[in-house]
């Protein structure tokens, strides 16, 4: 008599890598995906200034949001810290260094100490999603702070920056912002 056993463990093995793996590249996709527009940039100055516009795109969508909709401001307000960390990532572990090589320490220092700024902002905007008004006075502080950040980034600072370094050092810039945006995106 012969006998015949099925084992049903490998396919079931089999199946959770072949999840396991789309998983994988889905995740990888998205990352890609997310930092895209950043990497494709002529420079790291201008990859920030695309994230700059892209931020400021989203504050947008939270002031347009009804007083009805705190589910749509929760969300949209994921999205930008979600945005905001990593950016803050970008500069705190690429550009803000740089700046202090170049003797711009005191001027990276206070760029990273308006970052805890943002994230007090961010903070008191998850406890007032409920309160339309209240979210609504907070966000316009929040994007008066945040469009004075940016603009002495980019009007004052990062060309400065840029002038310094040589075109091999501000591409390597570039190449270590788009890598430390990956790890977030």
């Amino acid at each position: 008599m012969v006998t015949h056993t099925t084992h049903s463990g490998g396919s079931t093995l089999k199946g959770a890598g072949i999840g396991l793996g789309i998983a994988l590249i889905a995740g990888i996709g998205r990352k890609l995906a997310v930092q895209a527009p950043t990497a494709l940039a002529a420079s790291w100055d201008e990859a920030l200034k695309l994230e700059h516009k892209a931020t400021l795109e989203m504050f947008d969508k939270l002031e347009q949001t009804e007083e009805n909709e705190p589910r749509k401001r929760t969300f949209l307000l994921m999205k930008l810290k979600n945005a905001l960390a990593r950016h803050a990532f970008e500069e705190e572990n690429t550009i803000y260094p740089a700046m202090r090589d170049a003797g711009m320490k005191a001027e990276a220092d206070d760029l990273n100490r308006e970052h805890g700024y943002v994230k007090q902002y961010l903070y008191d905007l998850a406890s007032l999603v409920e309160d339309h008004l209240a979210f609504q006075s907070k966000l316009a502080s929040f994007r008066t702070d945040i469009l004075s950040h940016m603009s002495d980034e980019e009007e004052r600072l990062f060309p400065r920056l840029k002038g310094m370094l040589s075109e091999r050092s501000s591409k390597e810039l570039a190449a270590k912002m788009n890598r430390e945006g990956l790890k977030l995106a």
